[in-house]
């Protein structure tokens, strides 16, 4: 019984648990902003410790720098860029794409993003 206990609480941290450095990587990113113009780009995410990371985003030549964490299959971040703070939700798929909705602060409206694992 209490080998079954201790496996079975293994279990359940392994699989609620996935943290930032199972993340990290670069990814080919393609968005739509508030517009419904696309744009494309490439982020790097790298883990700073078990649940948090910093992400960078490269935008025909524009960098946005951030912090981000993930929780699940819940990965988020807020950035900045140009001097406007924004924040960014993704959801994490099986495959390892991100695919999320963003904002900046002090805007009326969403873009989307899809990242996908190079």
């Amino acid at each position: 019984m209490r080998n079954s206990l201790g496996a079975l609480l293994l279990a359940a941290s392994m699989a609620s648990g996935a943290g930032a450095q199972d993340i990290g990587g670069r990814y080919a990113l393609v968005g739509e902003d508030f517009n419904g113009g696309t744009y494309v780009g490439s982020v790097t995410i790298t883990a700073t410790s078990d649940v948090t990371c910093e992400i960078r985003w490269l935008i025909a030549g524009d960098e946005a720098v951030g912090i981000c964490m993930r929780q699940d299959n819940a990965f988020a971040a807020s950035y900045v860029m140009n001097g406007n703070v924004g924040m960014v939700i993704y959801k994490v798929l099986k495959d390892g794409t991100l695919q999320g909705t963003w904002t900046v602060a002090g805007s009326n409206g969403v873009g989307k993003e899809t990242l996908k694992p190079m």
